[in-house]
């Protein structure tokens, strides 16, 4: 019958086939295909105020473009982003944008707002979601994937008119707005519920509304999908998620490091069906997918409106950094991803680092951030963050810090997680639990995803500080040979590896 499980399937594969031949083709014609993207980007923004200032009619070439366009950062181009929020158009793009997607701030901002126009809505992240889906069902043909529903999980804010110009939210929110009528029938929960607000009351309302639908895959970051999960299951009565969706078979996820969920998912969902697809996509675009189950770097995605370059990460703090287009790039090295888009970021360094795994074709791993950072849930916790965190801590208890390192811990078996912070104190504060709190709420105050985070508690718990004892820092850094001037305490690491050395230390002499 036509509407077998092998039909189906056999129906979305011969749709996607055409696409997995283009797909195929970046192997051998990567250079081609990047020069044809930034032909087109350099075309459609000639007549912008940026393309003018750049000179852009006279780019006809990679050469041309990355002597005459300067390597740009947010700062770089907010008054130009603050200019279109206000209705202002034809800045940094040729078409009208008016959605931006909220995303963590910088140093000296609690929130950035990255443009998103119509054509990248259409040539980058739809586009991004369809080719994971075309990837996954060419490496699982035995699939079912539209036999069901997909669970797809947003970010923390739904949007809202900041003006009367621009539409500001999560790019998840975006994108939900302006999603084709076709892809709402095979996603749920409904539009109303995905863009609620509150988050206490939209998982409730998601766990609620979907557990007794018929789900086959999910989409979203790992650390907020866990938490529906854990609450789906609790109303269920079940210790296996396949208990509740028993056709579920894929995953696709994003946002931060999969590592340190990776077995508690296989805890949760017990079944031999199940696959993971990790995604590479930002508010500034869709980058990479998973493309093979035994592999997990990302296959770059070479033909979306999206132009790529890379920073060698030890140049990239130098007064003159160079970047390179892709077919220069070497194997195993750090890069800092930079990228020209269809929203008009142009040459910008996005804060993501990746190395290359492959080269035919082109794969990468992310491998962290340019500054030092705490990603583990979504929260992006930059050094500047910690310092104002601290400094305002300080204050208010009387208290002075020597030295400090923060990570995070994972989620325990009750979906709970936080930041623990070892403090060294030269003035040990009055009340701890005082400082702990002033620090956690100034956070909030200067990092707009950690606040998202830390709302109700629902994903990320209070802050823990543990007191370090008179030294344990020099002593951490003279047992691994790291005494010295050019070497640094790390202050927030993405992982526990340095911080259980230093607390195994802080308990001898």
């Amino acid at each position: 019958m036509f509407d077998s499980k092998f039909n189906r399937t056999k129906v979305l594969q011969f749709i996607f086939s055409s696409r997995l031949k283009e797909i195929d083709a970046f192997s051998h014609d990567a250079k081609n295909l990047q020069n044809s993207v930034l032909h087109r980007l350099i075309r459609s923004a000639e007549n912008t105020e940026w393309g003018q200032l750049h000179k852009y009619k006279d780019i006809k070439d990679y050469d041309t473009f990355r002597k005459q366009v300067p390597i740009s950062t947010y700062d770089d181009l907010k008054p130009y982003i603050e200019r279109m929020m206000e209705g202002e158009q034809n800045l940094l793009w040729g078409s009208e944008v008016t959605s931006f997607a909220k995303s963590s701030g910088t140093t000296s901002d609690k929130s950035k707002f990255i443009p998103v126009s119509k054509e990248a809505l259409e040539d980058t992240h739809y586009r991004g979601g369809k080719d994971a889906v075309a990837l996954y069902l060419r490496n699982n043909p035995e699939s079912d994937f539209i036999s069901g529903k997909g669970v797809i999980l947003g970010g923390s804010h739904a949007p809202h008119l900041s003006n009367e110009h621009a539409l500001v939210g999560d790019l998840s929110a975006i994108l939900l707005e302006n999603i084709s009528p076709l892809i709402n029938i095979l996603r749920c929960p409904s539009k109303e519920i995905a863009l609620m607000d509150e988050w206490e009351a939209k998982i409730e309302a998601i766990a609620t509304s979907t557990m007794d639908v018929n789900v086959t895959n999910l989409s979203g970051v790992p650390s907020w999908m866990l938490v529906l999960i854990k609450d789906i299951m609790r109303r269920k009565g079940v210790d296996n998620l396949a208990d509740v969706w028993p056709n579920l078979e894929v995953f696709f996820h994003g946002g931060v490091a999969f590592t340190p969920y990776r077995e508690q998912y296989k805890e949760i969902i017990k079944s031999d069906k199940m696959h993971y697809v990790e995604t590479y996509n930002a508010s500034e675009g869709y980058f990479a997918t998973q493309s093979t189950f035994d592999d997990l770097s990302m296959l770059l995605m070479l033909d979306y409106g999206i132009f790529y370059e890379f920073i060698p990460l030890e140049d990239l703090d130098g007064d003159n950094p160079q970047a390179i287009c892709v077919t220069e790039v070497e194997l195993d090295k750090n890069y800092a991803l930079v990228i020209s888009t269809s929203s008009g970021l142009w040459r910008y360094v996005i804060g993501d680092t990746v190395k290359f795994t492959s080269k035919a074709p082109y794969k990468i791993q992310i491998t962290g951030r340019t500054k030092h950072f705490i990603n583990a849930f979504g929260e992006e916790l930059i050094i500047d963050n910690a310092e104002k965190g601290l400094a305002a801590a300080c204050e208010a208890t009387g208290s002075q810090v020597v030295e400090y390192s923060a990570a995070p811990v994972f989620m325990d078996a009750n979906a709970k997680c936080r930041h623990q912070w070892l403090i060294e104190f030269k003035k040990v504060p009055d009340s701890l639990d005082k400082f702990a709190s002033v620090l956690d709420k100034t956070l909030k105050e200067v990092n707009s995803d950690y606040e998202a985070k830390r709302h109700k508690d629902i994903a990320l718990q209070p802050l823990e500080v543990i007191v370090a004892r008179p030294g344990l820092f020099h002593d951490w850094m003279a047992s691994r040979g790291k005494l010295g001037g050019q070497h640094k305490v790390p202050r927030l690491s993405n992982t526990r590896q340095h911080i259980e050395q230093m607390l195994e230390l802080n308990h001898t002499r």
